[in-house]
């Protein structure tokens, strides 16, 4: 029990050094917010006790592997008809010509478009809370795959010889490519500045589609969605968690985290992750004071070197979106390196691997934590946009006078629903850390020991995300 007494130890001094939680302002529309029920720094030694208390009951109460041994089928709830997945794949195509259509036809006032609140609230922030509620449900919704299965169709009953065999997926590939696709839709999110300028959107989303395409006719449609569909695989790492599993038209019930015990870490997989979080991690912290006194230092540096004011705040926003996720990855690592001390004869980089799909909670938790208000409040639009989705003055469905209830979730509310995310995503975190800890290591004990590291990454992580919440500009 002493080594453990140590490790919490260690856990709440590692909070108490790193986490100052600035007392002038909430993150995500909570500005200036200073009359919550109780002080912001009891949330954050709360959280700390938390992470050390779940700690400790797993090392107490959790001596052997669970979710690893469970069947990540589950047990099956009900089963659609086979025309489900066709029909979801065709109102996905109707969904995604529609905001495209909205994007090269309609005005270009990104607040009258339905393209940049579809596509960034929606589909961005959206299906994430659908995956962790109801299973992978993109996949019967992907539009290229959805075009690409019906071209399959069609060739195979067209009479001749179908399409040719596709090549083998290159494993070295891995999820470089998701990872990639994910960074810099990123980048065009948060960094570019027409990023949010329906046609320029409207465009990239056309070009991702064909690049989908390619993808598929080269390497199979189902092995290109697995590893190179950025937001196929992004989707699923979310659904991973999910209570709900979907085995082809059929709706199955497992145990909830069971199905990232299962993920298959493949060269670039913990990239993916570090870039989901970092990225994330970056959009709050450019809300905040620190930035703003930093980005025009940046801005200046670039600029002597001959950069255009506009190219050369581009450059620092990059630079400070790639800090961040460099600073995530360096926290993962430092986690892994420590755990590599109780031995086993495991290098760093297949640990790495092992304990990747302890991030995907960690992942979700920063989206619901940072997007939470965002999807309250914009996805509201929806109802106007999608009367109007032009911003030609139409009314199709009568909801065109609509308008965004702020109300309906109070900034106490939404601070709760923050930082319970957090508090969750990283309590789930070290159980799946715990869980993998026990098969790879043959004594509890030394599983045990080899999570004193992960404990202090968690903690670490849910200081980060605790600050960046607390630490906007008011």
């Amino acid at each position: 029990m002493r080594p453990v007494l140590l490790a919490c130890a260690v856990a709440l001094g590692l909070l108490a050094c790193t986490l100052v939680v600035p007392q002038d302002g909430l993150a995500h529309g909570l500005v200036g917010k200073q009359d919550l029920p109780i002080p912001r720094w009891l949330f954050a030694w709360g959280a700390a006790v938390v992470l050390v208390v779940s700690f400790v009951a797993l090392a107490i109460l959790w001596p052997k592997p669970r979710l690893e041994r469970e069947s990540p089928d589950g047990v099956p709830l009900l089963r659609l008809p086979a025309v489900a997945e066709p029909l979801a794949g065709l109102v996905g195509v109707v969904l995604f010509a529609t905001v495209v259509y909205a994007g090269l036809a309609g005005t270009q006032t990104e607040t009258a478009n339905l393209a940049p609140t579809a596509i960034y609230v929606l589909f961005w922030v959206g299906v994430p809370f659908l995956s962790l509620l109801f299973g992978d449900i993109f996949r019967a919704l992907n539009p290229w795959r959805a075009v690409a299965r019906a071209v399959a169709w069609v060739a195979g009953r067209g009479g001749g010889e179908g399409l040719p065999d596709p090549m083998p997926y290159p494993a070295r590939a891995g999820h470089w490519p998701a990872a990639a696709v994910i960074l810099v839709f990123t980048w065009v999110e948060l960094v570019h500045g027409g990023g949010s300028d329906p046609s320029t959107l409207a465009l990239l989303a056309l070009g991702y589609a064909a690049l989908q395409l390619v993808g598929m006719s080269l390497y199979g449609i189902e092995p290109w969605t697995r590893h190179a569909d950025g937001f196929a695989v992004y989707f699923s790492l979310f659904a991973s968690l999910s209570p709900l599993h979907w085995k082809g038209t059929q709706l199955r019930r497992r145990r909830p985290l069971v199905g990232a015990t299962r993920l298959v870490a493949l060269p670039g997989t913990v990239a993916l992750l570090v870039v989901m979080i970092g990225t994330t991690s970056f959009d709050g912290f450019s809300e905040g004071d620190t930035w703003s006194d930093l980005a025009p230092d940046l801005q200046r540096f670039f600029v002597d070197l001959g950069l255009g004011q506009g190219a050369a705040l581009e450059v620092a926003f990059t630079f400070g979106m790639l800090a961040v996720v460099l600073l995530v990855a360096g926290l993962y690592r430092l986690g892994i390196q420590g755990m590599r001390s109780i031995g086993g004869g495991v290098d760093a980089a297949q640990l790495g691997r092992r304990f990747a799909h302890t991030l995907v909670p960690i992942a979700l938790a920063y989206v619901v934590a940072h997007y939470f208000s965002l999807l309250v409040y914009n996805g509201q639009s929806v109802g106007y946009l999608a009367s109007d989705p032009l911003g030609d003055g139409s009314n199709l469905f009568g909801t065109a006078t609509a308008t965004i209830d702020y109300d309906v979730v109070g900034p106490n509310g939404i601070w709760y629903v923050q930082v319970g995310a957090l508090v969750l995503g990283h309590v789930a975190g070290l159980v799946l850390a715990h869980e993998r800890a026990l098969v790879l290591y043959r004594r509890a004990r030394d599983a045990t020991r080899s999570q004193y590291w992960m404990l202090a990454v968690m903690v670490g992580f849910t200081s980060l995300g605790l600050w960046l919440l607390s630490a906007q500009a008011p």
